[in-house]
């Protein structure tokens, strides 16, 4: 992300990341065992936890800059929703107070990783909608030996609305994916992924779309990227394809509008791109970083510790990807988490509570230093 689609290895994340939800991208459905509750023993970080969505699959729910809002991306064929589509909705301040979000994309073809603008008056995400209104088509994974392949849809453009659903303006217009876009705490420049080079790199531009600027150059997948609370840094998951083959694979893929993002780690930068660098190397798949409210922290989800490729737990580290710290405990799939600009709240995607089904739902909870 979707984001953007609520789709992230091996047979597992075929599982795992449904069609894209993107990721930031990559929506999740791993059935979890019987277990139904919204908190595991051992989630000591987490109190006062509440599921806000209930049934298909919904991620990448992402605070408002006042932190009164959410955004996130939703699919749910049981609702007529056949791909994903952008919901806000107003954060639960009482106990017992629903969750009621509101449809706020067009309704039409696929979405992705949406986000607020400072202003708290528009958000911005990306969209197959200008291609086609029907929901463009999931790779058939049995034609590339039945692994994890992920599109990167060559529609998606990221426009700008206002909260309302009215799109504003038309954020990018090159030809193949621009998609994963976030905006810096400073409110100068959006950072996103777009495959106008012929790779999938980082860009930044600024609010209104102009002053394209390459930050990310190395072969392989670069998305999933956020800023720093101070808006200095960067993080993003990326691929690094090294061997003839797997470099072979990825171009070969690349060339199909697809990528099997099945070994990615997580990356940090300044906010130019400069002094880029690697901080975990745990194998596997690494991605949906995201920054502890300071800044001295990173907060990720992972499958390294277990080699059959899930469950997927969200876990802290620090800056140089040391003190690594397990966080989460479902026995699904637990990402996509933000804080709170002031520190208090943490939301994220999670299996849990699903009654055994395939569903991904979104839960907020206090967060516990």
């Amino acid at each position: 992300m979707k984001k953007t689609v609520l789709s992230l290895l091996l047979l597992s994340l075929a599982i795992f990341i449904s069609a894209y939800k993107n990721q930031r991208a990559l929506p999740v459905s791993i059935a979890n065992d019987k277990t139904d509750t919204v908190q595991f023993p051992g989630e000591t970080h987490f109190a006062n936890v509440q599921q806000l969505t209930f049934g298909g699959d919904n991620a990448e729910a992402y605070f408002s800059f006042d932190d009164r809002y959410l955004i996130f991306q939703k699919t749910n064929p049981k609702e007529g929703i056949a791909c994903d589509q952008i919901w806000m909705g107003k954060v639960p301040t009482q106990a017992g107070e629903r969750f009621q979000p509101k449809l706020v994309s067009t309704g039409t073809g696929r979405t992705t990783c949406a986000y607020f603008f400072p202003d708290g008056k528009h958000i911005l995400y990306g969209s197959t909608h200008l291609a086609s209104k029907d929901c463009p088509p999931v790779p058939d994974r049995s034609k590339y030996g039945n692994k994890y392949i992920w599109a990167v849809y060559e529609g998606f453009d990221i426009f700008k609305a206002d909260t309302s659903g009215k799109i504003i303006q038309q954020l990018t217009n090159t030809k193949g994916y621009d998609a994963e876009a976030t905006i810096s705490p400073k409110g100068d420049k959006i950072l996103f992924t777009s495959i106008r080079n012929g790779d999938l790199d980082l860009y930044t531009m600024d609010l209104n779309g102009r002053h394209v600027k390459q930050i990310t150059n190395i072969l392989g997948y670069d998305g999933g990227a956020w800023f720093s609370p101070d808006g200095t840094k960067i993080i993003w998951r990326a691929s690094r394809p090294t061997t003839e083959a797997e470099i072979k694979e990825y171009k070969d893929l690349l060339k199909e509008n697809l990528v099997a993002p099945t070994h990615m780690e997580v990356w940090i930068a300044n906010a130019d791109g400069s002094n880029a660098h690697q901080i975990t190397f745990l194998e596997q798949a690494n991605w949906a970083p995201n920054f502890t409210p300071d800044g001295k922290r990173v907060i990720f989800c992972s499958n390294h510790e277990y080699k059959r490729g899930f469950p997927f737990n969200m876990y802290l580290t620090d800056l140089d990807g040391k003190g690594l710290e397990k966080i989460s405990r479902d026995k699904g799939f637990d990402a996509f988490p933000m804080f709170s600009h002031d520190g208090k709240k943490i939301v994220f995607s999670s299996n849990r509570n699903n009654g055994g089904t395939h569903d991904t739902n979104v839960f907020i909870a206090d967060w516990v230093e």
